[in-house]
């Protein structure tokens, strides 16, 4: 079942444009706020599987209300942004 609201069991998943391209993976939480690694190497993808978080300066912070759908695999942003 697809939702809405990020929650700290959505580190790691990808996340994908409107259109189902990949723009990055989200790589941690911080303050309540995921963030958005817009490049990540498999390390990053493994270190987030393990729930290691990764946020850096490299990182961007994901807006909730840009987000669309949330599934077991991805977090889908809205059309048009």
């Amino acid at each position: 079942m697809a939702r809405n609201n990020l929650t700290e069991r959505d580190e790691g998943k990808r996340v994908v444009n409107a259109e189902g391209e990949a723009v990055g993976m989200i790589s941690g939480f911080r303050g309540g706020d995921a963030f958005v690694d817009p490049d990540p190497g498999i390390t990053d993808k493994i270190m987030s599987r393990l729930g290691w978080e990764d946020v850096d300066e490299d990182n961007y912070k994901l807006d909730p209300s840009k987000v669309d759908t949330i599934t077991d695999n991805e977090v889908r942003l809205k059309p048009n942004l």
